[in-house]
């Protein structure tokens, strides 16, 4: 049943007439669906195989307006089929079926040609704003936790943050979409909604520029926060696991504006006011 119900559609997105073994697809639906004084076995299950593609096609197509913006609704939506038929839902929620995304468009980047670098970035700061949406909110340290802190602790930064390096400047173009973005749509609309979609309007003003963006979520809010290099630097070596001594060695050689240790310092403080800090280990 999950097998003929999750295989991708065929012509006109109705249900594929051949099985995976050559048979009729009607001889394998008969097999375990009865018909009724209305519908065959077939078309009992077609509507179960439509309904599971339109929905997971509409959720998909809410969760990356901008990598649907860049790339035009019909080039998207033939990625989309690729994918999902690739990496098919295995999770009891739908906000998983972007999570091997960006491996996919790695790996066959002529679904994103020639625009592969700004569609990578895109769908990587639209699953960072997933993760930071639902994923875990531990608690915090303050800054009077951190007073005194051990050069060779180890901090822990907070499940929602991710931290992103960059070559297009997306985050504002990704804001902008998403104001005139909706709800996800409810399952008992998702076969209107596959069948008409509203034109996507590109904005202009892309920047190819490297940097440095994290990703999180405050007071229930989510946030696109600009880092400088040094920031960025730093973090991701506390997130990769170094000690608070080595992560601060890897600032070394680069320019860090004012006095250096006060300088780190305000970034710490301002971290910690963030909630960015969870915990840490000796």
């Amino acid at each position: 049943m999950a097998r003929a119900v999750m295989r991708p559609l065929g012509r006109g997105d109705r249900m594929q007439k051949k099985w995976l073994d050559g048979r009729p697809t009607r001889e394998i639906a008969e097999s375990f669906i009865k018909p009724n004084d209305r519908l065959t076995s077939f078309a009992r299950l077609e509507i179960y195989n439509r309904q599971y593609w339109f929905r997971i096609r509409d959720c998909f197509y809410e969760d990356y307006p901008g990598l649907r913006a860049i790339l035009g609704d019909q080039k998207f939506e033939r990625l989309a089929d690729e994918y999902l038929s690739k990496y098919p839902s295995q999770s009891y929620t739908l906000r998983n079926l972007g999570s091997r995304l960006v491996q996919f468009l790695r790996a066959a980047p002529r679904w994103t040609a020639p625009k592969t670098r700004l569609a990578l970035d895109l769908a990587r700061l639209e699953w960072a704003h997933i993760e930071a949406f639902d994923n875990e909110a531990r608690p915090s340290l303050s800054t009077r936790h951190l007073a005194g802190a051990a050069a060779k602790i180890r901090l822990k930064l907070q499940p929602h943050l991710t931290l992103l390096k960059l070559e297009n400047e997306v985050d504002d173009f990704l804001i902008e979409l998403k104001k005139n973005s909706g709800l996800r749509n409810e399952a008992s609309n998702a076969m209107e909604q596959n069948q008409r979609r509203k034109k996507t309007r590109v904005t202009r003003g892309l920047k190819r520029k490297i940097n440095f963006l994290a990703v999180h979520r405050y007071e229930d809010g989510i946030y696109y926060k600009r880092l400088e290099p040094g920031q960025f630097v730093l973090l991701s070596a506390l997130q990769a696991g170094a000690t608070l001594e080595r992560a601060c060695a890897r600032l070394a050689g680069l320019k860090i504006s004012g006095d250096p240790g006060e300088t780190v310092g305000q970034w710490f403080a301002h971290w910690s006011a963030l909630g960015w800090f969870c915990g840490w280990e000796q």
